[in-house]
């Protein structure tokens, strides 16, 4: 196992941004630009939760900090850095190591967020990674989650179900839905596992035109009770149709083959695409400003006041779900 001060300036300290002092102090110092907010978010991943213990190095590295990404994507933030604590379990070599280091690299940079600072350690169990993403927002403009009012509409980036697949891929490779599917669909699902997509480039157009909004990481539908809760308005709900959700080719193709995959699609989590909310007479400009960065949004509901939430059919019946996200479960 490689000695912490030599793995940090061998590994972690090229990859680090200016802020962080080369990695030679115990802090990081940023200034932020005039006229800005500061956003912060955090999210850990750890082995054998949020990903499989022999998944390559590379793979684990781009998913811990592109789920923070997406966390800041939603609020309307452009990333600015981030701070990592990496707990390493004993026998990892040296060459896991290098691979990890240089995907998060190329994603520190592709992404214009370096690394700033944090800490390694050695772990008791098995690998775990924290980071602590920051961004920046004009002042005063950052895209709350608890800003979902009734007649509101919601809309959602990009694709849902795929990552839920990709997982249930791993786990069932053999199951008739599975093998029914073309190789290329098999790949697809199983990459948006691996390799979250976060939607970055619609920062600026949630900014300018969403009411509210959050990334997908828990399922579809809890997502969506969670935003209309978090307005703190008694009685408002998603009301949402299903069949205006998005699907990739490869989740329809899933669908087709298995309906009672639509749980998993709908609620299987993972997704890390933007659910966000508009009033009515902004949604043209946000769909256009969306699509103008390069990714697509969808309408798929509003906010009303009701007595539940709503998950519909085309032609109005309602569909139950035997859960509506992940849910990690804790020690009584």
């Amino acid at each position: 196992m490689i000695a912490e001060d030599a793995l940090i300036a061998r590994y972690l300290a090229p990859i680090a941004g200016t802020g962080a002092l080369g990695l030679k102090d115990d802090v990081a110092l940023v200034v932020p630009p005039q006229g800005k907010d500061l956003v912060l978010t955090k999210d850990a991943l750890v082995s054998g939760v949020h990903f499989f213990a022999n998944d390559p190095p590379a793979s684990i590295a781009r998913k811990a900090l592109r789920v923070n990404l997406s966390d800041l994507a939603a609020k309307g933030a452009t990333p600015a850095g981030f701070l990592m604590a990496l707990a390493l379990p004993a026998g990892l070599d040296e060459s896991w190591i290098a691979a990890f280091a240089a995907a998060l690299g190329e994603d520190a940079r592709s992404h214009a967020c370096p690394l700033l600072g944090g800490d390694t350690v050695r772990a008791a169990g098995g690998l775990s990674i924290s980071i602590t993403a920051l961004g920046w927002c004009d002042a005063g403009r950052m895209v709350r989650r608890t800003s979902g009012r009734a007649g509101q509409r919601l809309l959602v980036s990009g694709t849902i179900g795929d990552a839920a697949l990709g997982l249930r891929l791993r786990l069932e490779p053999d199951a008739p839905w599975a093998r029914a599917l073309p190789v290329s669909l098999r790949a697809h699902l199983a990459d948006r596992y691996l390799h979250p997509r976060p939607r970055n480039a619609l920062a600026l157009a949630l900014a300018a035109h969403a009411a509210a909004a959050m990334d997908v990481s828990d399922g579809l539908l809890g997502d969506a009770v969670k935003l209309a809760a978090a307005s703190g308005i008694a009685g408002l709900h998603p009301r949402i149709m299903l069949d205006n959700v998005p699907l990739s080719p490869a989740a329809r193709a899933a669908l087709d083959s298995a309906p009672d995959l639509l749980q998993t699609i709908m609620a299987g989590g993972d997704d890390y695409e933007v659910l966000m909310t508009a009033e009515a007479d902004r949604v043209p400009a946000l769909l256009a400003a969306c699509s103008a960065a390069g990714c697509d949004a969808t309408e798929i509901g509003e906010l009303v006041m009701a007595e539940a939430p709503a998950f519909l059919r085309a032609d109005g019946a309602a569909v139950p779900f035997s859960s509506l996200s992940f849910q990690h479960d804790w020690p009584a």
